[in-house]
């Protein structure tokens, strides 16, 4: 008899459970489809609508002045050693050399505390203090390298091996982690590192690049960020830096680095785009929706050298043929992260900018609740290719 008042206690929650619960599973979509044109943000200068401004033609010049507004490309000093992150947040570190006859030394407060002879491993570890790097009652190691026809020091990290040619590398303890920084000089030596371009594409274009890229760097040049003991990191956060790995590629690799070398006016000037005679935070991106945007319209951020121009290359399949045309698809999990509700059940996208880009989303959950988010912001976390996209059934 207790078991059957238990059975009926309980008999409504499990009717309401069967009713509802596979109801409420089917309004929570499972995936989210876009179809759409472009890579990338869209503020600043196109690679591919360069490119093909480049084929037809036109100068290094004459390609930014297109993309920014009111610019001009001029010699600045820019002789400043500049400070690259290149490995964040890590609890190790390894180095190492393959350079016939290059050795590492390693320096603790301008004295030399190890060496490290060819092929030889070199880890660095946090100490279980988190304020100090193990073996070393130091929270800052420099590591230099020389010998050889051409030194190269290695650094592994996250799978990967990078090599670094120039210029010294130092690992600081920062907030229980170790920050990894190459410094070197940002007239050439960074440069030669860029890695945003193939180095196959015409030579104004590559010159344009490394224009941009060096614009970009020097209005970095404030105060070390203490976050990551840089001026800029070496990825997409700031722009695409490989040491060494650039400067050698089989074929390109030269090609690459006379175009850099082009854009050096002497010893201690460079080409560079100037707004109001100061080198601008010259954005770039891959390819367009057909018309670039302004930094207002991406992120709210006005800069006055940012416009939209026509950009028609961007969606001609024969010149980008990955992303003139895409079709991509995003999880119900990082959708509602993007927009951090419980779940999502529709998205609305409220408007677009001159440049056909959405500036506007919004999200609803099943409950009710409902949040906004900037086109670029959502399709940076959702992993959408441009802000140029459109809902898909």
């Amino acid at each position: 008899m207790r078991m059957y008042k238990k059975l009926v206690r309980f008999l409504p929650l499990i009717l309401i459970l069967q009713t509802f619960s596979p109801a409420q599973a089917e309004d929570v979509p499972q995936t989210f489809n876009f179809t759409g044109s472009g890579y990338g943000h869209g503020v600043g200068m196109s690679q591919i609508g360069a490119k093909a401004r480049a084929v037809a033609g036109e100068s290094a010049s004459a390609i930014l002045k297109y993309y920014f507004k009111d610019v001009e490309v001029a010699p600045v000093v820019d002789t400043a050693t500049i400070r690259v992150n290149i490995g964040h947040a890590l609890k190790s570190a390894t180095f190492s050399t393959s350079s016939p006859g290059t050795s590492l030394e390693l320096f603790a407060n301008d004295s030399l505390v190890a060496q490290v002879a060819n092929r030889k491993r070199l880890t660095l570890s946090i100490a279980a203090d988190l304020k100090t790097i193990q073996g070393f009652n130091a929270s800052l190691l420099t590591l230099r390298w020389s010998g050889g026809a051409i030194p190269v020091i290695n650094f592994a990290n996250a799978g990967t091996t990078e090599r670094y040619r120039y210029g010294y590398i130092q690992i600081r303890v920062v907030k229980g982690a170790l920050e990894v920084t190459n410094s070197l000089s940002l007239h050439d030596e960074y440069l030669l590192g860029i890695s945003e371009v193939s180095s196959s594409w015409p030579s104004a274009m590559l010159e344009a690049q490394t224009i941009a890229s060096r614009s970009y760097a020097l209005s970095k040049m404030g105060a070390v960020k203490a976050s990551c003991d840089c001026h800029l990191y070496s990825h997409i956060a700031d722009q695409n830096f490989v040491g060494f790995a650039k400067e050698s590629e089989a074929r390109f690799g030269k090609i690459w680095r006379e175009a850099v070398l082009r854009t050096v006016v002497d010893t201690s000037t460079g080409l560079a785009i100037l707004s109001m005679g100061k080198p601008i935070q010259a954005y770039f991106f891959s390819s367009s929706g057909g018309a670039t945007q302004t930094s207002a319209d991406a992120w709210g951020g006005f800069t006055a050298y940012t416009q939209s121009v026509a950009d028609s290359a961007s969606v001609d399949v024969a010149l980008n043929p990955r992303f003139a045309s895409w079709k991509a698809t995003s999880s119900q999990a990082l959708v509602s992260k993007a927009f951090a509700l419980p779940n999502v059940v529709q998205l609305e996208i409220l408007s677009r900018n001159t440049a056909g880009a959405v500036t506007w989303i919004r999200a609803t959950s099943l409950n009710g609740s409902s949040i906004i988010l900037r086109g670029d912001t959502f399709r940076s976390r959702a992993k959408l290719p441009s802000p140029w996209f459109n809902l898909a059934n």
